[in-house]
């Protein structure tokens, strides 16, 4: 069972309390994605209940921030759904998200930690994240309609 974790930057808190989350705010961002704006309300309440979530909040305790990691916490993990609502951004939210991510307690010496992004390789790299050392050992089920 991950830990609890929480930390603070001037008057934004970052948080991995799933009674924090907010669906609704998690919706809103989710839908202005490019990769999940049809996701159901129902589907985003079951990955919630099968991710550890880290959600970024304002001092009035509005979510403006969202990630969430897939994992075993012994050797594997998927990052994955990291947005910042569109007035937060540029303001190194997404980094602090990233940095926050990466120095959780349960995430330490994982042998790999995966994502797939179409625009945001230059925030991940600074990360340590690099295109797939042997691409041709991976491979995919996808569905597109899912």
């Amino acid at each position: 069972m991950p830990q609890p974790y929480q930390t603070q930057r001037e008057d934004l808190t970052l948080s991995c309390d799933p009674a924090r989350l907010d669906l609704e705010a998690i919706a809103g961002l989710l839908a202005h994605s490019y990769w999940a704006p049809h996701r159901t309300r129902a589907q985003i309440t079951r990955t919630l209940q099968h991710s550890l979530a880290f959600g970024v909040y304002t001092a009035d305790n509005r979510q403006v921030g969202f990630a969430r990691v897939v994992s075993d916490y012994t050797t594997f993990a998927w990052l994955c759904d990291v947005i910042v609502h569109e007035d937060f951004r540029g303001q190194g939210i997404g980094k602090w998200l990233m940095a926050s991510i990466l120095s959780h307690p349960d995430l330490h010496g994982l042998k790999r930690i995966l994502l797939a992004t179409r625009d945001a390789h230059g925030l991940y790299s600074q990360f340590g994240f690099t295109p797939l050392n042997e691409p041709d050992r991976w491979m995919e089920r996808f569905h597109p309609e899912a």
